[in-house]
């Protein structure tokens, strides 16, 4: 009896201590956090790597189980970044990491299950992140006292439980007639630079501030005057334009629109009768005709539903497909029962003085958002997702509803000034979609302008270029080239972008006197911000943006060496066969997949594998494709595999502008993450996700090490001859 017990308390440890373990994905996501973070010494028990957050009670951290579900590190003087990991805490409700000096942009993959987000009082930059106007648990939402900056529209007309938005302080634009839609308790928008009209529906919110804009004065215009349908013809109407000839009686009950206190007339039975038969008649040929068109419509949907699924749709905003969305049965209604009020403290002039909250309402807010159950967690994204890009012809597919265009419009006539009528001393690039010329706006602004060339486009009107500039100006992302502008006159489209004025991967890489300025640090900085990119595409953008072109030369660097991925988007206007595709792209046949020179199939686990290439470029300062070299080294993939993971071959391979200053352990994860994106079979490339986590790791090893090291080059070493073997490689998974 004893035994059993003893038994059964020990059993009773061991739950509790396995319940006391948090999910490694919460642990991973803290651990970059706080490297992020620097690793301040005000966050007491937190560690970079590993750790039990929930079982050792970090500070700040709350946990259910082994969940992470709230973040409260308000106020403690942090200093650095967010880091790009809070995507993997899935039941977080609660972030709040107001008051402190984080600075840089916004993580563009944010928690999804967020109900309290607070970022106030920050050093913040740039825009809102995409991902915060899908989180549609979200009860409230403060980002005041930053440097943000970006046109509202539409951003928020998703959050249908937002009780509470604090906007205040920033540098935000556009019009806020959507915010109206919203049923706001709190609505705080002092001090930006917003414009129009201010809603009417706004008076209806309890506690509004929005002093400091430049709205215009006066009350809003009244909107267009409703014209009624006109009415439906009545027996009334025909009994004054054609009275009848004999007068009903109105007392034998069998006209059912008699009014005998109204003492009206009502039609004779002939007219009554003449008047139903081709009333009928009228409704039959309308229900034929419907009939007819239905039918139409679905034979050409199902001739075009391949095309359909596969087209280029606006890349942003949708709210399916995507694997952080909510699942499609969720209720977006949360309890309507609150009678709470946070209210920011005033200053003499009406104008919020500080972000302070009260600590009583937050406790409310808070458990009325624990308590909410309308609302599901999201699911990870499977392992192996394929979306399938089949390359075929788009004749014939249904057109979607564009998105408005948020580029500018250029004339020809101004870029032909910008460009001197387009000069070869002006040219900066060229590929098979056209050439990039330098130009130099009135303002004094350099830009970058692309000529596409017409022969290599795929458009049946103009309406199809003016789609795929719409969807480009959709994607913002700090690692893809940004689409200022457009032009489309006289037979000529042209393309507009940022200019990027350190040049190319490519060329810094292979053509460059002074390639040693790409250090190990800045070669795994390059990867981590292209992998970024790529998984915004893969998995942010919905549907999937595959990029099908990506290559060395399409990698842009800036005076920090931060990439900067181009042509995101134009695979849209490409033809679509695969013969003129493989004719085009010849150039780029060392990065292509092996799927896509077989049977023309092109996927975003292509893209995978033509990123597997650009990272064997940066280990190794070869180019995919050298016909320079003797045969069996012509292909950088086929040479480099078989050398991977073979240490003494690995450390050959490496591009001899290094020098040999790198640290071991990063060379041999680096190649394990090259290993897996080049793999032959399309299924076995992890997705870019996994990618970016790796490279994260790597990162963030990189950072600890250099903390720990004097030399003037940081984390950088030769390699020792003696280096473990067993360290070296991982286990295929990241």
């Amino acid at each position: 009896m004893e035994a059993a017990v003893v038994m059964f308390s020990v059993l009773l440890l061991l739950a509790n201590y396995v319940q006391s373990i948090t999910d490694p994905f919460d642990v991973e996501a803290l651990g970059l956090l706080y490297s992020s973070l620097n690793c301040p010494s005000q966050l007491s028990g937190w560690k970079p790597i590993g750790g039990d957050p929930c079982g050792d009670s970090w500070e700040g951290i709350s946990c259910s189980d082994s969940a992470v579900i709230s973040i409260d590190l308000a106020g403690l003087g942090l200093n650095g970044t967010l880091g790009y990991l809070l995507s993997n805490l899935l039941s977080l409700k609660t972030l709040d990491m107001s008051n402190n000096f984080i600075h840089e942009t916004i993580p563009y993959q944010l928690p999804p299950n967020l109900s309290y987000l607070n970022l106030a009082s920050n050093n913040l930059t740039g825009n809102l992140p995409y991902s915060l106007s899908t989180m549609v648990s979200l009860v409230y939402l403060n980002s005041s006292h930053n440097f943000l900056s970006q046109s509202v529209g539409d951003f928020f007309a998703n959050l249908q439980n937002l009780s509470i938005l604090y906007l205040q302080n920033n540098q935000f634009t556009g019009s806020v007639d959507l915010l109206s839609n919203l049923d706001l308790e709190n609505l705080n928008i002092a001090n930006n630079h917003f414009t129009g009209w201010i809603p009417q529906e706004f008076h209806l919110i309890p506690n509004l501030q929005i002093e400091g804009n430049n709205f215009e004065k006066g009350p809003a215009p009244p909107p267009p005057p409703y014209a009624p349908p006109p009415p439906h013809a009545s027996h009334n109407h025909h009994n004054r334009s054609k009275p009848p000839a004999v007068a009903p009686n109105v007392d034998n009950g069998q006209n059912p629109h008699t009014d005998s206190r109204a003492n009206k007339k009502s039609l004779p039975q002939g007219s009554v009768i003449g008047i139903v038969s081709v009333s009928v008649f009228v409704a039959l040929c309308a229900i034929f005709a419907a009939l007819f068109i239905l039918h139409k419509s679905n034979k050409k949907s199902n001739a075009n539903q391949d095309t359909l699924r596969h087209s280029l749709g606006p890349p942003i905003g949708a709210n399916k497909g995507e694997w952080h969305q909510f699942s499609d049965n969720v209720s977006s209604h949360a309890p309507t029962d609150w009678n709470f009020r946070i209210k920011e403290p005033l200053s003499s002039n009406g104008q919020s003085s500080t972000v302070e909250q009260s600590l009583a309402n937050k406790d409310v807010l808070e458990h009325k958002i624990r308590s909410s159950s309308s609302v599901t967690t999201v699911k990870r994204p499977p392992s192996e997702k394929m979306i399938i890009d089949k390359i075929s012809g788009n004749a014939g597919s249904a057109r979607r509803p564009r998105v408005p265009i948020t580029a500018a419009y250029y004339s020809v006539a101004s870029l032909q000034a910008a460009t001197n009528s387009f000069s070869p001393e002006f040219l900066i690039g060229e590929g098979f979609l056209g050439r990039v010329y330098k130009a130099e706006i009135s303002n004094g602004k350099i830009l970058a302008v692309k000529k596409l060339d017409s022969a290599t486009l795929s458009l049946h009107d103009e309406e199809d270029f003016l789609d795929a500039v719409s969807n480009i100006s959709q994607l913002r992302h700090p690692n893809i080239t940004t689409l200022v502008g457009y032009c489309a006159e006289f037979g000529q489209h042209l393309l507009v972008y940022e200019y990027i004025g350190n040049g190319t991967l490519h060329d810094i890489l292979h053509f460059s006197d002074d390639s040693s300025i790409l250090t190990w640090n800045a070669r795994v900085k390059v990867a981590l911000g292209t992998a970024r990119a790529l998984e915004y595409l893969h998995e942010v953008c919905s549907p999937p943006v595959v990029h099908r072109s990506l290559k060395s030369a399409n990698i842009l660097l800036d005076e920090e060496l931060s990439p900067h991925i181009s042509d995101c988007g134009l695979a849209a206007l490409t033809h679509n066969s695969a013969r003129q595709i493989s004719t085009d792209m010849v150039p780029s046949f060392g990065y292509s997949a092996p799927e896509f020179v077989m049977s023309g199939i092109y996927t975003i686990k292509s893209d995978v594998y033509s990123f597997g290439v650009v990272m064997l470029e940066l280990l190794t300062g070869r180019k995919a494709l050298d016909s320079s070299r003797v045969r069996s080294e012509q292909s950088l993939v086929r040479w480099a595999m078989p050398q991977l993971h073979d240490i003494d071959a690995l450390s050959k391979m490496v591009d001899p502008a290094l020098k040999g200053i790198y640290p071991a352990k990063s060379l041999s994860r680096f190649a394990d993450v090259i290993a897996l994106c080049v793999q032959p079979e399309p299924e076995f490339r992890p997705p870019m996700s996994e990618v970016v986590q790796a490279l994260v790791k790597l990162m963030q090893r990189t950072s600890l090490v250099r903390r720990g090291s004097t030399d003037e080059v940081g984390f950088s070493y030769r390699i020792p001859e003696h280096e473990a073997t067993s360290d070296m490689f991982m286990t295929g998974t990241f």
